[in-house]
């Protein structure tokens, strides 16, 4: 999930290009798959993914390729489940994101384009830099959300899906462990792994950005 920060960067500032018509329209739109439920969501990319009369597939299937079947194939279930989770989450990014570009005073873009700097050099040296402490509490909080993954992914891939060796998160290994497996005990050490694994990127995280976040 932490690949789409960027995506999440690009969008909040193309929605908070001056004069942009509808952009609330659009942030609503975007923030919508964030509070709905994930069996919900589940539902409807289970019918998109599928591998008989899927929309995936039909689309791929107009330029001539044949889709495979995305839920049962080890690989291409990795994919569709990280894209699902791309698209869920996106919507938080861009209003974090979004508030925090309505803290850049506009004065700065207007002097760098005095100063000849083109609208990706403006993106660069003036929007990125002034948006790293956004982006940093987004990095945080994506992190924690996908060592917690569970819901979303046992709702696409259920629980008897051959390719949940290969997909499952720590939270959905701790779920077979302490519910199906009926072994408490395991289950208990993956969950203290678990809440270690998130103490310690996390404290590497604000080790860590000191270096690139500008107060």
């Amino acid at each position: 999930m932490l690949a789409g920060i960027p995506i999440a960067v690009w969008l909040a500032s193309l929605l908070n290009t001056p004069g942009l018509r509808f952009a609330q329209f659009y942030r609503v739109l975007f923030f919508l798959p964030y509070v709905a439920m994930p069996a919900a969501i589940a539902l409807v990319w289970r019918i998109m993914f599928n591998g008989d009369y899927g929309i995936v597939n039909w689309f791929l299937g107009r330029f001539g390729i044949d889709g495979p079947y995305w839920i049962s194939t080890p690989g291409f279930a990795l994919v569709a489940v990280s894209l699902v989770g791309l698209w869920s989450s996106l919507g938080f990014s861009m209003i974090i994101l979004g508030a925090g570009l309505k803290d850049i005073p506009p004065e700065l873009y207007e002097a760098a384009e005095l100063d000849g700097a083109s609208r990706w050099r403006q993106f660069r040296s003036v929007t990125v830099p002034l948006l790293t402490p956004s982006i940093f509490f987004v990095v945080i909080v994506t992190t924690i959300s996908s060592f917690q993954l569970f819901d979303l992914l046992y709702a696409i891939l259920g629980s008897t899906n051959p390719v949940i060796p290969k997909t499952m998160s720590l939270v959905f290994y701790f779920y077979s462990a302490g519910f199906i497996d009926n072994d408490k005990g395991f289950a208990a050490a993956i969950a203290m792994v678990i809440f270690v694994l998130i103490g310690i990127v996390t404290l590497v995280q604000f080790r860590v950005q000191k270096r690139w976040v500008q107060a």
